[in-house]
């Protein structure tokens, strides 16, 4: 039988901008090599395969992430792309929270009007010596700060317009032992607190439009050099897209919008 499958924008309230994810709702586990194939078919930074378990466990979906290269630990995009569409198709009721179990532990959506509201595990950037070859993969002669967390480096660049204007070797990204590099700069704009961009050649995704999971470093990074917990924030890629991000101790609250752009049916 054919297998729907659903296109959406995230981090954005308007279509062909944010974050694009693909998104399908499966009856039951499939294989992994089939999701992998899945995911290197729709050539989107990330594929998301969601089952339904146990009634008994809370009405809980397992939720898998894929790029077209490999399988992630935590994505935010493809996360809020899932709970928009278990909403909109209707495997959720309007009002009803969208619980995930993923590698990265259990993780909630709530619809806040518009916007969806999503509570992931802070991932805080511990400073670090950056590797020789990270700077000036990134084109970057220095930086504020340079931190690692499990995931990724985390860097902060001297201002907006040295971010927006990097350049990177993405060659030499790839043979960096992480997931990828995090650059932030303070905003040039009052509307934001912050602004980032994120580079995951390794990972098969050279910049990420709008990347979710980064915001859990970024967030308490922000927050203590700002000193507030409710930030707002703009990924300065060629797409853009805004995330609102709420650090609350071990837990960070990321907050978007998503538009569906395209629906489609799998057929093998």
């Amino acid at each position: 039988m054919p297998l729907r499958i659903v296109q959406v924008d995230a981090f954005t309230s308007r279509p062909f901008a944010g974050n694009p994810a693909a998104v399908c709702v499966l009856a039951q586990e499939a294989e992994e090599y089939w999701m992998r194939d899945v995911a290197r078919e729709m050539n989107l930074s990330e594929t998301a395969f969601l089952v339904p378990k146990d009634a008994a466990k809370d009405g809980a979906f397992a939720l898998r992430w894929f790029t077209p290269a490999v399988e992630v630990d935590l994505c935010g995009h493809a996360t809020l792309a899932s709970a928009h569409v278990l909403w909109e198709d209707g495997h959720l009721a309007e009002g009803a929270q969208a619980r995930f179990d993923t590698r990265s532990g259990r993780l909630t959506a709530d619809r806040r009007g518009d916007w969806i509201a999503m509570d992931f595990p802070a991932k805080i950037a511990a400073p670090a010596e950056p590797p020789p070859e990270l700077l000036p993969a990134l084109g970057l002669a220095r930086a504020h700060f340079v931190g690692r967390n499990v995931f990724d480096y985390l860097v902060e660049a001297d201002s907006e317009e040295t971010l927006r204007g990097l350049t990177p070797n993405f060659s030499a990204l790839r043979t960096l032992p992480v997931r990828g590099v995090i650059v932030t700069a303070r905003s040039a704009h009052r509307e934001f607190d912050f602004v980032s961009r994120f580079f995951a050649p390794a990972a098969g995704v050279d910049e990420d439009p709008v990347t979710g999971s980064a915001h859990t470093a970024l967030g308490p990074y922000w927050a203590g050099q700002l000193g507030k917990s409710d930030l707002t924030g703009f990924q300065a890629s060629q797409r853009g897209g805004v995330v609102r991000v709420g650090v609350r101790g071990d837990r960070v609250l990321l907050g978007g919008e998503a538009v569906t752009v395209m629906t489609g049916e799998l057929r093998y």
